[in-house]
């Protein structure tokens, strides 16, 4: 894709990827009125980091009211009453809005909570339930885990997400009207959807239309982890879905001194005639789910050329809150096993630690920003070694070629890019981007 694309936001934007009840250290389980608190407020303290970064986007984990981890959803309609109040929410996404920060949330469409009202009208009358059309495989011949004289297809074996029936058009009216008020009065700019590989696709060209006939720009991202993500990215569903191929191939090549399997990968997306050529995936190095960049890289040195690669491949950025420090985390094991993943941070104790994550991370900023080649351009590869690699991003007659050493001493790269030599000295664990 060499010819210049339709400006839109999402490819000029950088992610800030929040789990909010995890960020303002919220209760973990929900009792209304004892675990209440404006906590979402804590965003706002954050704005000057993220504008000082380059952030101008955040993507919020669940927002929606809850019993314990988000993705048990209650109530579609009301914020979780631990972040705070639907004011509350408003006060952020309107001030996120006017530092010119663009606000995506978490809809959770796939399951619901056993606190859902449909779902406690069918525990109270049974078969009679007017609501037991919502849900999917319910059996009243079978009782379920949890106690109810009924069974019922959950997410992934777990009792307490109930499975929506999205064949039926109540549920996605019912959905569909809870976006349009999120987009009507709070003003998001897109939705993350969450287990989107589950998700009846038919819902999801319902809400496509949906919502870009309320807004055109209307971003629409999947969690997808295996597959082709086309299946789910195209004209007719959503306009993105995460990248976790690349997640894989980036940590991976650092950590097995290998650059062949990120050049691999990146080629096979994005080269001339790639599987994704063309489109904006979401790239990241961490999230909610899997165990930080901090963590995953065998040698913390390399973590400046990860974010080179997260920053200049294809795609749109995102950063993991407390990952711009390099922070670690671990996934655990059971039912607490993601809340080392999830901590609340002290915004002034992590700009007391070092700061050489966060220089770096403002130079990638402040030169992706600039580069109409790096958010639009497509993809070629320069030069390949098992420790050293250079690939180009080009746009017309724009390009800029990003040079990476993950050796652990200095070298130098000699290649020929568009008829003109380049001879690059690289010290261990960097990179540089020329023009």
């Amino acid at each position: 894709m060499n010819k210049k694309s339709e400006k839109n936001w999402v490819n000029e934007s950088i992610f800030y990827h929040i789990y909010p009840l995890g960020f303002t250290g919220a209760p973990r389980y929900n009792e209304g009125e004892k675990t209440a608190g404006n906590r979402i407020l804590d965003v706002l303290e954050w704005i000057p980091h993220l504008k000082e970064i380059g952030v101008n986007a955040v993507y919020f984990g669940p927002v929606f009211e809850s019993v314990s981890h988000g993705y048990d959803t209650s109530d579609y309609c009301l914020t979780d009453s631990r972040l705070g109040t639907n004011e509350d929410l408003k006060r952020v996404i309107a001030e996120l809005h006017e530092n010119e920060i663009r606000v995506v949330l978490d809809g959770v469409f796939n399951h619901v909570g056993r606190g859902f009202f449909a779902f406690l009208d069918l525990q109270k009358n049974l078969e009679h339930s007017e609501y037991k059309d919502w849900f999917c495989n319910l059996n009243f011949s079978w009782s379920s885990p949890l106690g109810d004289p009924f069974a019922y297809e959950t997410w992934h074996g777990a009792a307490e997400l109930v499975k929506l029936n999205l064949q039926n058009p109540a549920v996605c009216e019912y959905l569909l009207n809870a976006v349009g008020m999120w987009m009507d009065e709070f003003g998001i700019d897109g939705l993350r959807l969450d287990a989107a590989d589950c998700v009846d696709k038919e819902f999801f060209k319902k809400l496509r239309s949906f919502t870009k006939e309320k807004r055109e720009d209307f971003w629409l991202m999947g969690e997808i982890i295996h597959g082709d993500y086309r299946m789910w990215a195209n004209d007719e569903m959503l306009d993105s879905v995460t990248n976790y191929e690349c997640w894989k191939g980036i940590y991976s090549s650092h950590n097995d001194k290998n650059y062949f399997e990120i050049a691999h990968s990146l080629k096979r997306q994005f080269g001339q005639g790639g599987l994704y050529e063309g489109m904006s995936l979401y790239n990241f190095l961490d999230n909610h789910d899997v165990n930080r960049i901090g963590s995953l890289l065998r040698k913390k040195e390399n973590i400046r050329n990860a974010y080179t690669l997260l920053y200049f491949m294809p795609g749109i950025p995102s950063i993991y809150y407390g990952s711009e420090w390099g922070i670690e985390g671990e996934k655990g094991q059971g039912m607490d096993a993601d809340l080392p993943l999830r901590p609340k941070l002290d915004l002034k104790e992590m700009e007391g630690t070092a700061q050489e994550l966060i220089t770096h991370l403002k130079k990638l900023a402040e030169i992706r920003s600039g580069s109409e080649a790096v958010k639009y351009g497509g993809y070629e590869d320069v030069l390949v070694r098992n420790e050293q690699l250079a690939f180009a991003r080009i746009l017309e007659g724009e390009y800029k070629i990003i040079t990476l050493n993950l050796a652990d001493h200095e070298e130098t790269l000699q290649f020929r890019f568009r008829d003109k030599d380049y001879e690059v000295r690289l010290e261990a664990y960097s990179s540089q981007i020329l023009e």
